[in-house]
């Protein structure tokens, strides 16, 4: 199901004006093998979760920056024995997130943003526990209004991952820092239709639907 939600803008381009040896005999040693993932598990098993923004959500695109208060998105933990790899992440679904109370800091522009696909999360235990949230493609569409006409699309030719890092507490907390987002930009006069990727940041605290006495934890 799509959803839409007016002043948003992951991927943005919120329009308007975006400024966007070889004489050596001996062989060259071969890189250090990456090390395996470590097991990861998440709790409590088939639980239901709620990430709400904390804060703000920040987006920039060249000198434009869109800066979101609302945010949320829901999801479920895998019934066990799936919310835990013994060797490598755990993913769950999540609903696409919506975001609003949002300005932009060039004036005279209205984004509307429409969501649709599967979306996911993928938890890694580690050092730190990063997360990556999966956009898929297509997943976001973006169309601006006054100033310029333009229409962003993100993850326009395949499904982009989002890194971000995870902190167990009360509630948890998924963080991210300056995570870099494909995207694609058509329009008229005004449209940065150059960029081809923007910036998120934000900071989201998940909570246990099911339970709210427990918390979404990450562990080995």
């Amino acid at each position: 199901m799509s959803r839409t939600r007016t002043t948003f803008a992951l991927g943005l381009a919120t329009a308007g004006a975006l400024t966007l040896g070889a004489a050596a005999a001996t062989a060259a040693p071969s890189p250090a093998p990456l090390p395996a993932a470590g097991s990861t598990t998440v709790t409590p098993a088939g639980h239901a979760f709620q990430a709400t923004l904390s804060g703000k959500a920040t987006l920039k695109a060249g000198a434009v920056t869109v800066t979101c208060t609302v945010s949320v998105s829901t999801g479920t933990v895998p019934a066990a024995p799936g919310n835990h790899n013994p060797a490598g992440p755990v993913s769950s679904p999540i609903s696409a997130p919506t975001y609003s109370s949002c300005t932009a800091s060039l004036p005279g522009v209205t984004p509307t943003v429409t969501t649709s696909g599967a979306w996911q999360v993928s938890m890694q235990h580690g050092s730190p526990i990063t997360a990556t949230m999966t956009v898929p493609t297509g997943g976001l569409v973006l169309k601006t209004t006054g100033l310029a006409s333009c229409t962003v699309v993100t993850a326009p030719t395949a499904p982009a991952n989002v890194p971000g890092t995870w902190t167990n507490g009360s509630p948890s907390t998924l963080t991210f820092t300056n995570a870099s987002v494909p995207v694609k930009v058509t329009g008229g006069f005004g449209c940065p239709t150059s960029a081809t990727s923007s910036t998120f940041n934000a900071v989201y605290k998940v909570a246990d639907t099911t339970d709210p006495s427990q918390q979404i934890t990450v562990a080995p």
